[in-house]
């Protein structure tokens, strides 16, 4: 096959892509299926997107067809003195023969994924004049990247980087849709108090009650924009996580104090069971906090006076396990396939405890993010167990 017949073909290939991409709006799956493509139609060994973040002038990888999510998470390649930064800048694709006679290669991404690379191509992902980030596909199989293989990608990319701005669009349309629509309860309390406390037959201890009703929705609205930042920067894949080593106990510890007051105002014990000797684990440490704390939280709120939590950790041979048992009164049945859900909360309990509706969709994002699972089990009138399931580290 000649090099026009293999141009041909290859943009037949496109044809069926552009179908496949524009058959989900969900992001991870979409990128998934974005690198696949490019390391098809290239004859790459391997594929891989970095998303461009404005703010911070540096493009964070954040999916490849050759690494493992653990790997990937974390590396960020900065905008000067990188391939992928001058793609970005000079809005331009790059083709090499031998990274490593290229001076913008940049090399530490290599060290750190031990993945060799010789031959690359990449081209920048460009919508509406914006830079999205960067498609690249690394050592071609039989030869080095052609002409062909740069007209094929430029293709692609432009089609990569309107599907990705419309499933950003679409996450962040729907989440902010939910999103007014749970502002309107706390906003009306709001408002249907100061309505009442410009009455002048308002007594000293109603306006006293009305401030109140004030305070404790305003802090509501504070943690609802919270969490709602929070949940938005996960959804749109922008969010990158720092992975480090570190010992599961003491940060086990830390949340156990964090919540130790409002366990005590029930009289609830926190117990943590933890193997002697537990090895390092490998993960956002602070993001990784931020899921045993929301979920030791929910443990607490939910529990019933003189209960307890159990937070127990377990190893296997791939990937360990954090469970949080509490003695409450259980998920009804009907409610658990929900609970994940941005905003859900069980009927039965809503009007007895405050919550976002949030927490649980936050704290399945980062475990995702991590490569990892969370699941529960709940019985009615014993209690509920979240298990988290984290792949071990490198």
């Amino acid at each position: 096959m000649n090099e026009t017949e293999k141009r041909l073909e290859g943009y037949r290939r496109l044809i069926a892509i552009a179908r496949d991409l524009a058959s989900t709006l969900d992001l991870d799956v979409l990128l998934n299926r974005i690198v696949r493509a490019a390391a098809d139609i290239t004859e790459a060994g391997a594929a891989s997107i970095l998303l461009y973040d404005d703010a911070a002038r540096q493009l964070n990888f954040q999916v490849t067809t050759n690494l493992d999510l653990q790997t990937m998470r974390g590396l960020v390649v900065p905008l000067e003195g990188s391939i992928a930064g001058w793609i970005v800048t000079n809005r331009e694709p790059v083709r090499i023969t031998d990274a490593h006679d290229d001076a913008r290669f940049y090399v530490k991404i290599e060290e750190a994924t031990r993945f060799p690379t010789q031959s690359m191509l990449g081209v920048p992902l460009i919508t509406k004049e914006k830079v999205v980030g960067v498609l690249e596909v690394i050592n071609k199989l039989n030869d080095n990247f052609s002409e062909a293989d740069i007209d094929l990608l430029l293709v692609l990319g432009a089609q990569a980087a309107v599907a990705i701005e419309n499933a950003r669009l679409f996450q962040q349309s729907d989440l902010v849709a939910e999103f007014v629509h749970e502002l309107r309860t706390p906003l009306a309390s709001i408002s249907t108090a100061t309505f009442l406390l410009l009455r002048p037959e308002m007594s000293r201890d109603q306006r006293e009650q009305m401030i109140r009703n004030i305070h404790d929705e305003t802090q509501r609205l504070n943690t609802l924009t919270s969490s709602f930042l929070d949940l938005a920067r996960l959804e749109s894949g922008r969010v990158q996580y720092l992975l480090t080593r570190f010992d599961l106990f003491p940060l086990l510890e830390e949340c156990r104090q964090i919540m130790q007051t409002k366990a005590e105002e029930d009289s609830i014990t926190v117990e943590i069971n933890i193997p002697a000797g537990f090895p390092l684990v490998q993960a956002d440490r602070d993001k990784f906090k931020q899921v045993v704390l929301n979920l030791l939280s929910n443990a607490i709120k939910y529990n019933r006076p003189n209960g307890s939590v159990i937070l127990k950790v377990l190893t296997g041979e791939r990937d360990w396990t954090l469970s949080i048992r509490d003695t409450g009164m259980g998920i009804p049945e009907k409610a658990r396939p929900h609970l994940f859900q941005k905003f859900y909360r069980v009927r039965a309990s809503e009007n007895k405890v405050t919550g976002t509706g949030l927490g649980l969709s936050i704290c399945k994002q980062i475990v995702s993010g991590h490569g990892g699972s969370i699941e529960l089990e709940s019985k009615l009138g014993m209690g509920t167990t979240f298990i988290i399931h984290m792949p071990k580290g490198q």
